[in-house]
């Protein structure tokens, strides 16, 4: 379904922000991204959904090229971003082309009853807290029913608990119309909870460094040994990626006679 391929980025100052990235991810699979700051997520997420242009290599959805903006590509950010003269269901179903009243009004509800929302279609963003501003935007991701969707770490100025909500629901959408999905995230319990891989990005310039498969049934349990143990690798792939091992260099000539 999605297959980036050999994708670089350099930017016109010279900083090279990824080299060489290789990634697919299956229909249907759910894939997040981890990294240390300026590991080049972002930057990666922004390439695939066509809205920057790599410097090498290529990004391909259903075998089609992705060299801007797409309909099959939908992006979640970490801000709502709704349009504030707009109620919620207006919101949600902003974008949806070629559907007849009907359609779009049914696709509309379904996903605002999905996020828990259905009582608010009339009211307007600012009526709305952060976390379910947010439940709107989710909504209006899945509405187009896109094949792949990419979430730049949506939940990050979430407390826990409404996180940990907007992750069942998140999985509830999914569970509909299974798209691919690609989360960036700097919560290793998040990865955890919401992907079937977590793959680990190393800095400067950003590559991947590892990948890790998360074998586990959902509803995943947070304080299951498994799921604990996931978490456990998860973050040694990612200490790893921070701190990767240095070769141990011999002493000059000249130095080995004062080692003893």
């Amino acid at each position: 379904m999605l297959i980036v391929d050999a994708l670089s980025k350099t930017y016109a100052d010279g900083t090279q922000a990824l080299s060489d990235i290789g990634l697919s991810a299956a229909p249907g699979e759910i894939v997040a991204l981890i990294g240390g700051s300026g590991c080049g997520k972002t930057t990666l997420l922004r390439l695939i959904a066509g809205l920057d242009r790599a410097s090498a290599g290529a990004v391909e959805v259903a075998g089609e090229t992705i060299l801007e903006p797409h309909p099959r590509v939908g992006v979640v950010f970490q801000e709502p971003r709704l349009l504030p003269w707009l109620t919620v269901a207006d919101n949600v179903g902003f974008g949806l082309g070629g559907l007849g009243r009907s359609e779009n009004r049914a696709r509309v509800a379904e996903a605002l009853e999905r996020v828990g929302l259905a009582e608010h279609g009339r009211r307007w963003p600012r009526e709305l807290s952060g976390g379910q501003q947010q439940r709107v935007a989710i909504a209006r991701a899945f509405v187009p029913r896109p094949r792949v969707l990419l979430l730049d770490e949506p939940f990050s100025a979430l407390d826990a608990f409404t996180r940990r909500g907007l992750h069942e629901q998140l999985l509830d959408l999914w569970a509909a119309s299974k798209p691919t999905i690609l989360i960036v995230t700097h919560d290793v319990g998040e990865a955890v909870t919401l992907a079937d891989r977590v793959v680990v990005m190393r800095p400067k310039p950003g590559r991947l460094e590892e990948t890790v498969a998360i074998d586990l049934p959902r509803p995943r349990d947070p304080v299951s040994a498994r799921y604990e143990e996931a978490v456990r690798r998860v973050m040694a792939a990612l200490d790893r990626s921070l701190h990767p091992p240095t070769t141990r260099r011999d002493p000059a000539p000249e130095m080995r006679a004062g080692w003893w």
